[in-house]
């Protein structure tokens, strides 16, 4: 007899509690700020612990910027909020989960 999820009730095979999970809770915010020596850099907030080192690997790719990814924030050198959201996109998560202030 396989094993049931105890959040959906379907078997673990079939399993789509991190599928929806995703797409439901997750608020993506990205806005920029000053660092140190008045340097600009890119922050987005909001990505699951699981998916932050892969995301951050993404766009530091897909925007061709250094950056890192800290606890659950991401942290991309240079000011890339009007292009951020195209790239999270291209990435896999919805637009109308991604906020840009």
């Amino acid at each position: 007899m396989p094993d049931i999820c105890p959040n959906c009730g379907l078997p673990t095979e079939l399993c789509v509690c991190n599928v929806l999970e995703k797409e439901t809770e997750q608020r993506i915010k990205v806005y920029s700020k000053k660092a140190k020596f008045n340097r600009v850099v890119t922050i987005i907030e909001g990505i699951g612990h699981d998916d932050l080192e892969r995301t951050a690997k993404s766009l530091k790719r897909i925007l061709a910027c250094g950056g890192t990814f800290r606890n659950t924030i991401i942290e991309l050198q240079g000011d890339h909020s009007d292009t951020v959201k195209k790239a999270l996109i291209s990435i896999g998560y919805k637009e109308s989960n991604i906020e840009v202030a």
